[in-house]
């Protein structure tokens, strides 16, 4: 498939999530009329324009008679996520007068529930482009491919295609249509819930809304430039722990409990190993406070629970600056940021699936190891047996993204010591801050500001990008666009 002919294949596809997104981003400018921001009617309303004028011409270019294949799938994704980030930046580009680049690092921090800001006072920003933030992470924690999902239309290799490169293989029920619109309910009334869960904390509708959008997001973006030690609330920030470890478990438990009225979390091996990670976490950051920093016991507490459920669900909020911890307590949470929450949540990270895979790896490697070549060590997962060859093959795309994780963080964390030469932050706090950016977690020890070099701030849109989609679309479209789609 040449690349005209890729161009063909996709773009009615990508046209039509594009119109469908289009149609849903109005609903920020109710919040300009409901508090008369005039003079954000302009700039939030080019967002659905751009949406649906381009969508529509996109939908109007003729498909080929090949069916697309799935590299086309996942380069469409890439390109959708890209698309967004660019024109989810316009009301900052022209309502603040943003730069292009801190613009589109914005919308792409939002898409991506990075949560990390280059925003010059978050307190002086109009409530209609605060809510539009929030709002961009509520729509990415779903996923921007999970729209295709609820479009009553053809659901061919395209459209599954899309719906794989997120990570959400596990499709909980037989219709991928069916599965979109379960998700989108399921989505809805875990954020109402959250809403009124965060609101018992004595915080306004406002905040409440947008804090429980971000939260169930796993985003992190707040409405106040302090962040959450703005409220100076420890009710509010325990009603938060829940919300964001809902939105880091696995959505096929919702859906369980939704349609069977089953109560199934704790048969799930990543919801009890979320749940053991934030324990475990917990802990090691309140001792570490309390012996190293001689913090006091509750403060301790306070911190080491908040700040180990917000690394491992990659929601990004912080009751406090890493900057001020040990270096060990925070490469300690760089590797709960790595991790990141369940596949088939709005978490980022590598996820815990792919963890749990690779430790069953290893001792089904140990395992032939230690035995005569001719017998057959089978292969379990999930309580399952998987048969041999299948199981090489998966354990060994499990093992390339890991090692692609790794190799990312390590070429970037170079490449941005050379960009900010001399700045005065410790090795630890920039890996902290590349791992943050690529993991979509959003938590900073203050490397991350509008001062930064241009060259870094384009990299770390890149890291957002490629981690949102864990690396292989953006690798297809890239190969894709250089060699061809066949």
């Amino acid at each position: 498939m040449d690349r005209t002919e890729y161009i063909s294949a996709i773009a009615p596809d990508i046209g039509r999530i594009l119109r469908f997104i289009g149609v849903v981003t109005c609903l920020p400018l109710i919040v300009a009329l409901i508090y008369q921001e005039w003079e954000m009617l302009l700039p939030m309303g080019l967002v659905p324009i751009i949406y649906v004028v381009f969508g529509t011409l996109l939908m109007q270019v003729p498909r080929p008679a090949r069916e697309a294949k799935l590299s086309a799938a996942l380069a469409a994704v890439a390109l959708i996520w890209l698309l967004s980030a660019v024109i989810g930046s316009v009301p900052f580009i022209v309502g603040l007068g943003m730069p292009i680049t801190d613009s589109i690092f914005e919308a792409m921090s939002g898409w991506t529930d990075t949560g990390m800001t280059l925003l010059p006072d978050v307190d002086a920003t109009p409530r209609t482009l605060l809510f539009w933030r929030s709002f961009m992470q509520w729509l990415g924690g779903i996923g921007i491919v999970a729209f295709t999902i609820a479009l009553a239309s053809r659901s061919g290799l395209v459209q599954r295609g899309l719906y794989r490169s997120e990570g959400r293989t596990e499709a909980f029920m037989p219709s991928v249509v069916a599965t979109g619109f379960a998700m989108w309910r399921i989505y809805i009334i875990i954020t109402l819930l959250s809403i009124g869960l965060v609101l018992l904390s004595g915080v306004t509708l406002w905040d409440a809304t947008n804090l429980a959008m971000t939260a169930i997001a796993t985003g992190g973006f707040t409405v106040h430039s302090e962040g959450i030690p703005f409220y100076q609330n420890a009710t509010l920030e325990f009603l938060l722990v829940p919300v964001m470890i809902a939105g880091a478990m696995p959505f096929k438990l919702y859906y369980l409990m939704y349609h069977n009225r089953k109560f199934g979390f704790f048969g799930d091996r990543q919801a009890i190993a979320l749940l053991a990670l934030t324990g475990v976490g917990f802990l090691v950051v309140a001792l570490d406070l309390v012996y190293l920093t001689g913090a006091e016991t509750m403060d301790a507490i306070r911190q080491g629970l908040f700040m180990a459920t917000a690394g491992i669900t990659s929601t990004g909020f912080q009751n406090t600056s890493p900057y001020t911890w040990p270096s060990v307590t925070v490469l300690f949470l760089v590797i709960f940021m790595l991790i990141g929450g369940s596949s088939g949540s709005t978490a980022g990270g590598m996820k815990i699936s792919r963890v749990i895979l690779g430790l069953e790896s290893l001792v089904w490697w140990f395992k032939r190891i230690f035995v005569s070549g001719k017998v057959v060590v089978p292969f379990r997962h999930g309580g399952k047996t998987v048969q041999k060859n299948i199981a090489e093959v998966e354990v060994s795309k499990n093992m390339l993204i890991i090692i692609l994780y790794f190799l990312t963080v390590f070429i970037c964390t170079i490449v941005v010591f050379h960009l900010e030469h001399g700045a005065p932050f410790e090795s630890s706090h920039v890996i902290f801050e590349i791992v943050s950016a690529f993991c979509n977690n959003g938590i900073s020890t203050g490397f991350v500001t509008p001062d930064m070099s241009l060259g870094s701030k384009w990299l770390f849109i890149f890291l957002m990008w490629f981690g949102r989609l864990e690396l292989v679309p953006i690798l297809v479209l890239f190969v894709g666009l250089a060699k061809g789609f066949e």
